[in-house]
């Protein structure tokens, strides 16, 4: 059964359109579970038609149409659960059909189809004989039916629906995903597939090791080449140095003592050099995938990208050259950034992936392209829409396909408005976040990769307000010395002259595991992480430290931050390995001074701490994402519960307030570096809060600094003081989208203005 399920999906999959799609089933079902009738009725306009049949009269479809209440058709969606009827024919909700010619047939299950929680169709089994039907047969035809539910998504998209029931309705269903990059973009659809299949490499002995590095290495030199012809090709097109260091994060990874001496010492142990690469890339994305930061996690698109790319070469398989129309929309499963790079410039005008969000590389290469990007479109019908015309819509995280006249019509519309918007933002970026009665909120921006320094330059970021330091450690398979960090240190801190650099110390342990560095534990995020694993190895900090002292060198802009704080005694045993770590370097002839020390406050404990976390160290700097999680008990991770996590959920509201006040009381200011930062209806809470200043994602800054700029801190109090008295995060919310609004700024909320 499970093979013929399998053939079934392939086939459905491949089918040319939705009726060839339905046809396959009814035909396969029919002959796979041996009943005489299998039929399918789908929902159009308060009606259930049936659409396709193998046993009923073939004149009858099209023509039966039921209430979405009548007949057994109709309980089976009221239920939207299987029927399953020894004798159809005496049900109370029996109801006969004499075109359909079904009097002959007795038993009868009905399973729904459902595509997100709402009954859009039923799929029907029915014998001569009067017997229920058994459990292998319903089970199974509830799989078909999911896998028919994802077809009709297709089809609603790609117009399938409409053309199966003779009709266009005009009614535009966009697909939803992620929103990677803002703008919006009209053009035609360019699918693009991965050069060779990982997946489908096989475990294979060899007894020539020798031979298989020399292939690896081959095909390693030729990937370098390649990335190093992108760099030449994006210098050319005058994309600035700070972009092109995406794709030097890239090579960095093809460096010995990273994944590619991994794969070696597989081959070393018997494998081919194809199994050892995919055993080794297996190993480097299940470490990035398990993390919890989306940041983070999003960099193993980047280990697969990079191990595709080898394979392909592995193969020998020639890069094939693909037609780039104008305004070009390039579609994947899984575009990555080396696959946007590759496309001219002058013809690129958006990005659809079905896997990605927008940390994800390309993302981040979108948005300093002025890209629009929709990732993550998990229903998108890939292999279905190539040369299609579509719309990218990269704030809301739409995608159109075949829209149609009066959708094109609209976006225009909204896209000449996003531009009027977009060049009125763009007058703010050396503009001050000045709130109309004279409160400066600086905004700085979060970083990770030497690739978000110049998108947050172009941005107007006045500093960096959280620089993430993991990467290094997590992409190498050792831990970096101390000249290794040092560089990468010191070119953050040469990027930003004179203006703060809030760097934080290492952060692992939890979702962030390091694979020369294994840690073992039943709730890893309970557990031994973040400034624990650094205290309990002072030699990992301490080089740390030096590293990140060495790198402020003559540039005093220095802010040292401590992750996952929950007591003062932590606070006091890093101070002193800080000290100690400044008084190594004077004594080696380094001009070092100590810099700012702060605190994330990311944990109940801290939040109830912060007063007396305040007076020990120079500032406080709130990561809004683990806080609300761990208030909240909500991994948004988890699709199960997922909904529940909103930092504007009253408790962590509350949380922040105490945390303000508390750090005021000592003179000392308050950072908010979390995703609430760079929200706009939030950052109107935070400037009622008094909070002193933002650090987010580089293309939140200008919007959020144009609500800043339009609000005074007095209205902003009076706002809180309103959302301070509801019960729902989603109450609160609505407020502020509508006072948002109300002053002239709901282009922050959807495309146009």
């Amino acid at each position: 059964m499970l093979s013929l399920l399998r053939r079934l999906v392939q086939e459905v999959n491949a089918a040319s359109s939705l009726a060839a799609a339905l046809e396959i089933i009814v035909e396969r079902v029919q002959a796979a579970i041996a009943v005489d009738v299998c039929s399918i009725y789908l929902r159009d306009d308060g009606h259930q038609v049936l659409m396709a049949t193998r046993g009923l009269k073939p004149e009858s479809v099209g023509e039966v149409r039921l209430d979405l209440d009548q007949g057994l058709i109709g309980l089976v969606c009221e239920r939207a659960e299987p029927l399953n009827l020894e004798e159809a024919s005496s049900h109370p909700r029996y109801q006969y059909f004499p075109e359909t010619g079904e009097e002959a047939f007795h038993s009868f299950l009905g399973v729904p189809i459902i595509r997100h929680s709402e009954v859009v169709g039923v799929l029907t089994a029915q014998r001569t004989t009067s017997e229920r039907f058994d459990e292998d047969s319903v089970s199974f035809l509830v799989t078909v039916a999911s896998q028919l539910a994802a077809a009709i998504a297709h089809a609603e998209v790609t117009g399938g629906i409409n053309d199966l029931l003779g009709k266009r309705t005009g009614k535009d269903l966009p697909l939803i995903g992620l929103a990677g990059s803002s703008g919006v973009a009209m053009g035609t659809a360019i699918v693009q597939y991965p050069q060779a299949d990982l997946d489908a490499i096989p475990d294979r002995q060899v007894d020539d090791p020798k031979a298989e590095i020399n292939a690896l290495n081959q095909a390693v030199a030729e990937v370098r080449r390649d990335i190093q012809d992108i760099l030449v090709r994006l210098e050319e097109q005058k994309l600035p140095m700070e972009d092109r260091a995406l794709f030097e994060v890239y090579l960095m990874m093809l460096d010995s003592g990273g994944m590619i001496d991994k794969v070696i010492e597989y081959i070393r142990a018997g494998s081919w050099a194809s199994g050892a690469l995919k055993r080794a890339v297996e190993e480097h994305v299940k470490v990035f995938e398990s993390m919890e930061d989306p940041y983070l996690s999003e960099r193993a698109s980047d280990v697969r990208d990079l191990g595709i790319r080898i394979l392909s070469y592995l193969q020998s398989a020639p890069a094939k050259k693909s037609y780039y129309p104008r305004h070009t929309i390039l579609v994947g499963e899984e575009i990555s950034a080396t696959m946007l790079a590759e496309v001219p410039a002058s013809r690129l005008a958006g990005v659809i992936s079905v896997r990605g969000s927008s940390n994800s590389h390309v993302a981040i290469l979108a948005r300093s392209m002025g890209i629009p990007a929709v990732m993550g479109v998990a229903d998108l019908p890939v292999h279905r829409i190539d040369s299609q015309r579509v719309i990218v819509d990269g704030y809301q995280g739409k995608v159109f396909i075949r829209p149609s006249a009066a959708v094109r019509a609209e976006y225009k519309r909204l896209i000449q408005e996003a531009s009027a918007l977009s060049a009125e933002l763009d007058t703010l970026i050396d503009e001050p976040a000045l709130t109309p009665d004279g409160v400066r909120i600086p905004l700085y921006a979060n970083t990770g990769l030497l690739a978000d320094i110049a998108p947050s330059l172009k941005c107007g970021a006045e500093g960096v307000g959280l620089y993430r330091t993991e990467f290094p450690f997590i992409i190498r398979d050792r831990f970096p010395g101390e000249e290794e960090q040092f560089r990468i240190y010191r070119q953050v801190m040469l990027a930003f002259p004179g203006k703060p650099v809030v760097v934080r110390t290492l952060d692992i342990g939890g979702d962030k595991a390091l694979s020369y560095f294994p840690i073992q534990e039943e709730n890893p995020f309970l557990g031994w992480r973040g400034i624990r694993i650094t205290l309990d190895h002072p030699e990992i900090f301490l080089v740390q430290m030096r590293a990140i002292l060495r790198a402020s060198e003559g540039i005093d802009n220095l802010n040292i931050l401590l992750p996952m704080i929950t007591n003062v005694a932590e606070v006091e045993a890093a101070k002193e390995l800080l000290v100690r770590a400044v008084e190594e370097l004077r004594e080696e002839g380094r001009a070092v001074d100590m810099p700012r020390l702060g605190v994330m406050i990311e944990v109940p404990a801290a939040v109830y701490q912060a007063e007396a976390l305040a007076k020990r160290v120079d500032f406080l700097s709130v990561g809004t994402n683990d806080l609300t999680q761990y208030l909240l008990a909500v991994d948004r991770n988890n699709s199960s519960v997922a909904h529940l996590f909103d930092g504007l959920h009253p408790a962590v509201l509350q949380a922040l307030m105490q945390v303000i006040k508390a750090a005021h009381k000592h003179r000392k200011p308050v950072s908010v570096c979390g995703e609430m930062a760079g929200d706009p209806a939030a950052a109107l809470v935070l400037l009622g809060m008094g909070v002193d200043s933002l650090s987010m994602n580089a293309a939140s800054l200008p919007r959020v600094k144009w609500v800043i700029r339009n609000f005074t801190q007095a209205k902003a109090k009076e706002l809180l003081g309103e959302v301070l008295t509801m019960l729902a995060a989603e109450e609160i919310r609505q407020r502020l989208n509508d006072a948002l609004d109300a002053a002239g700024l709901g282009g922050l909320l959807r495309p146009g203005r």
